[in-house]
């Protein structure tokens, strides 16, 4: 499920063919993206509760619907040269596929691994981060096969539709919700240690201080990934060693496999050293490697690389770890709902990321300015805003004790009194 729903992470394969074909800026052509990310954290928050209720084999059903609905609007979109339509069903339609999609595998793992919750989530996402490891090759033998032309741009949204519903299909056959642990009763066993309900959570700080780490983290990581195929190309374009087009779409895949890999390696990594010691890596390191890319990321391109590489590991590494981190302040008796809340903050960053980034580098190309010049101003504000979440998780303490379920619980029986 999440190796299909990861596609959105090479929709900037898509960006130059859709640009040059139906005459868009760059942010523009952001616009379906941005709308899937928004669309991701909205049915995510407000479908959180139904994935507890229903199960994830109806989610997931949800989601494949939805998914594979949004390309065929898209290739319909492309076809007739109504970009609107493009945006309608990549990123209302797909983006609520995106969000239902999400969810439904990452609560039910962290009930199959209760004592390694950020390897379990780290297992799930990682195959989101590798959506595009997938989809990018893919999508760019397609544009060269079919064309880049809307026609072409047509096919090729039309091929991802069907294949991704066969294969979206898998997890809706083969996934299971374990069984719960018996008391010496015969019945259920009780939840242990600290459990928030989910309308409790959104009333305590913590959960709002990992609502601006968690967009802090994607923002800065998503600004780099919408627009990496172009961007590399910019860097580079003024050099003796331009950035062909097959190759951007490389770095793309290079990019998703750093992703892929910081969900599993830095999340599993996090169950060692614990969650906001992980994020104090993601954060300050981060701001660290944005510095570089700012000061000398024109002048070397291994190193304007391995920037990048080690920002979308921790832009991962933060996906798969904050469940986790959720899991240590509001236990599991509603975590999923719980997190689908805070994917929220990734609607938010799913706008700020790409915007910042496009609309300051279409401003910086209308003042004749070129090359790596678009983009750092950008950079520095990522900085900024990686330095924020930063403070925002020294913030995060554990939460009090009034906002538990036992306590919400005696407080009822109080008022029954």
């Amino acid at each position: 499920m999440h190796l299909s729903i990861g596609q959105a992470y090479a929709w900037s394969v898509f960006k130059p063919a859709l640009e040059s074909a139906l005459g868009l800026s760059g942010t523009q052509s952001a616009l379906p993206f941005q709308l899937a990310i928004v669309m991701l954290g909205l049915s995510a928050a407000f479908g959180g509760t139904l994935v507890e209720r229903n199960g994830p084999r109806w989610a997931m059903t949800v989601s494949l619907v939805c998914f594979s609905s949004g390309f065929l609007l898209s290739a319909l979109g492309a076809w007739t040269e109504q970009y609107w339509l493009i945006v309608f069903g990549y990123g209302f339609v797909g983006g609520i596929g995106l969000g239902i999609g999400y969810i439904s595998p990452v609560s039910t793992l962290m009930k199959w691994f209760p004592d390694r919750p950020g390897m379990a989530t780290g297992i799930a996402i990682m195959g989101f981060g590798g959506g595009a490891l997938i989809a990018s090759p893919w999508s760019a033998q397609m544009l060269e096969s079919f064309g880049a032309d809307s026609g072409g741009i047509a096919q090729a949204f039309l091929v991802h539709g069907l294949a991704y519903a066969v294969f979206m299909s898998l997890g809706v056959f083969l996934i299971r919700v374990p069984r719960p642990a018996a008391s010496t009763d015969g019945g259920p066993a009780p939840l242990e240690g600290v459990q928030v309900s989910a309308n409790s959570a959104l009333r305590t700080p913590q959960f709002w201080f990992l609502w601006i780490v968690l967009c802090m983290n994607v923002t800065a990581g998503i600004g780099i990934l919408e627009k990496a195929a172009p961007m590399i190309q910019d860097f580079f374009a003024d050099t003796s060693a331009p950035v062909s087009v097959s190759a951007a779409a490389g770095f793309v895949a290079l990019l998703s496999a750093a992703n892929m890999a910081g969900r599993l390696g830095w999340s599993s990594t996090s169950d060692l050293i614990g969650r906001k010691n992980i994020y104090r890596v993601y954060l300050g390191v981060g701001a660290l490697m944005y510095a570089l890319i700012a000061w000398f990321g024109d002048s070397s391109k291994p190193l304007f690389i391995v920037c990048a590489l080690v920002v979308l590991s921790f832009y991962g590494g933060g996906f798969a770890t904050i469940p986790a981190y959720l899991k240590d302040m509001f236990g599991t008796y509603q975590v999923g709902a719980i997190h689908g809340r805070l994917l929220t903050a990734w609607s938010t960053a799913g706008v700020l990321g790409p915007l910042i980034v496009n609309w300051i580098a279409d401003r910086q190309e209308a003042a004749g300015k070129t090359g790596a010049n678009l983009y750092g101003l950008s950079m520095w504000i990522m900085i900024g805003l990686l330095v924020v979440g930063f403070v925002a998780n020294e913030l995060v303490r554990p939460v009090h004790a009034r906002h538990h379920v036992a306590a919400e619980q005696e407080e009822a029986v109080d008022v029954r009194q």
